[in-house]
């Protein structure tokens, strides 16, 4: 295992760990991590939808804004963000507005994935950046997560 394969890995296991705070406050379990060049964590959140009553308030959206809050800044160039599942369209053109470097998530979303399992928005003509993406990384435990979740409310 590379060095940077491990450093995915764990800062993921950081994300799922986010993911199930949100399921304890009955949310649907997703997590997120915003991480800057240096490895330095800059946020990091579950989904809140349910516990700030707003639509857009996806693990994504919430360490974008908390991230940008905290650096004072809104570019996220030289920035990772982690998720645990593929981003939704909302989410994949919030990441493409803040311009993050690179976005490294666990499991593919069949049913809304907007970063190439249903549409892949960052290619499309409308998005002017681009950022790196890597998937699969801990894709077993992000999909098992998500999975028991809605079997469990659905």
């Amino acid at each position: 295992m590379t060095h940077q394969r491990k450093r995915h890995q764990d800062w993921m296991q950081i994300a799922l760990e986010q993911a199930r705070l949100a399921a304890a406050q009955g949310e649907v379990p997703v997590g997120a991590v915003l991480v800057d060049a240096q490895d330095n964590l800059i946020a990091a959140a579950g989904n809140r939808r349910e516990q700030d009553w707003d639509p857009t308030a996806h693990a994504e959206m919430v360490v974008l804004r908390w991230g940008g809050a905290k650096r004072r800044n809104w570019h996220f160039l030289d920035c990772r963000l982690y998720v645990t599942l593929e981003p939704c369209p909302m989410c994949a053109a919030a990441i493409c507005q803040a311009r993050v470097g690179e976005v490294i998530y666990g499991a593919d979303d069949p049913k809304a994935g907007a970063l190439g399992s249903v549409i892949n928005l960052p290619s499309s003509p409308g998005c002017f950046h681009r950022p790196r993406i890597l998937a699969g990384i801990e894709e077993l435990a992000c999909q098992e997560i998500i999975t028991r979740w809605f079997q469990k409310h659905r």
